[in-house]
């Protein structure tokens, strides 16, 4: 017997105390109706309403059944509705991998904006390399990450991609700084300061040969995984690097600058594996992702480019660098 479906029907009765207008109410036939109310009695072992020509009435026990009645309909009702947000992603743990040099501001945005869209699913943020995350979607340990590209995405399933162009990264004091773009010909000459190429081997590949292309073959490649490193190498005048323009802004001792032609044009999207085990939050994760990324790199690049004032301009950091 269908226990809940039963109790369903014997608190309409209760409601109505009338068979017919229960019946109505549940859009069947009134002797089907009786016939599941008696199955019930017969189950729980006691007459659950007193039959009788002036009308039907709750018995004791029907009355103080009809309690945990509603107590146990409205268990079924809220278990339902949990395991219908839970299928669609809105609860549970999300384990999400990120780009160490995702800036504090992008992963605000972003937990800001997943924590609207799914107030009770909890984002847990791993800064991890595009290689690893790879790694980890293969094996289970992300549900979902944000990748370099290129990359193989044989097993895996891609969100909408961003485009984020690069500028390049020089020391305040280089004669390039005055220009108001840079070719990639121009930095003819000097270091570059890049990511280890284990952190995301097709983009690492793909920037050394846009340079050879250009006619930039680096002095010296010079490693550099976190971006404050990254920026005190080129305080030091150890190379140039790339970046989006938001390192910049932190460091007065350094200026970034377009690069002419847009030839650096870093894509990224979220990625999840393929298949019917992936997280239901994963595809609306990646989504957020490329919101987020889309909105913050039109800001930043729009105040990279507009915060360095001309080399005539007196600058509140030439007493001490001048």
């Amino acid at each position: 017997m269908d226990l809940l479906r039963h109790l369903r029907f014997f608190v309409t009765v209760a409601d109505e105390l009338h068979f017919s207008r229960a019946a109505g109410r549940l859009g069947m036939a009134q002797p089907p109706l009786s016939q599941a109310i008696r199955r019930l009695e017969r189950e729980l072992g006691t007459e659950l309403f007193d039959r009788s020509q002036r009308g039907v009435r709750l018995s004791a026990a029907g009355a103080a059944l009809l309690d945990e009645a509603h107590e146990l309909l409205a268990r079924e009702k809220r278990l339902r509705t949990l395991a219908r947000r839970a299928a669609d992603g809105g609860l549970g743990v999300l384990r999400a991998g990120v780009p160490p040099d995702t800036t504090a501001a992008v992963l605000s945005a972003l937990l800001s904006a997943c924590a609207e869209h799914a107030p009770e699913l909890s984002v847990d943020l791993q800064e991890v390399t595009t290689a690893e995350q790879l790694r980890l979607l293969a094996s289970g340990g992300l549900d979902v990450g944000l990748v370099h590209h290129p990359v193989d995405a044989t097993e895996l399933r891609l969100g909408p991609d961003v485009s984020l162009d690069l500028g390049v990264v020089l020391p305040r004091t280089s004669p390039l700084a005055r220009l108001p773009e840079v070719t990639l010909g121009d930095l003819s000459g000097h270091d570059l300061v890049l990511f280890p190429r284990a952190h995301a081997p097709g983009w690492h590949d793909h920037i050394l040969d846009a340079c050879r292309a250009e006619g930039f073959v680096p002095g010296r490649l010079r490693h550099a995984s976190n971006p404050e490193f990254l920026l005190a190498l080129v305080t030091a005048g150890h190379g140039v690097a790339f970046d989006q323009g938001p390192a910049a802004r932190k460091e007065p001792r350094v200026a970034w600058r377009p690069l002419a032609g847009r030839p650096l044009t870093l894509r990224i999207s979220g990625a999840w594996p393929a298949g019917r085990g992936a997280h239901p939050a994963a595809r609306r994760f990646a989504e957020l992702a490329a919101d987020v990324l889309a909105r913050h790199h039109t800001a930043t690049s729009r105040r990279a480019v507009t915060s360095h004032p001309p080399d005539d301009t007196p600058r509140p950091w030439s007493v001490v660098y001048g």
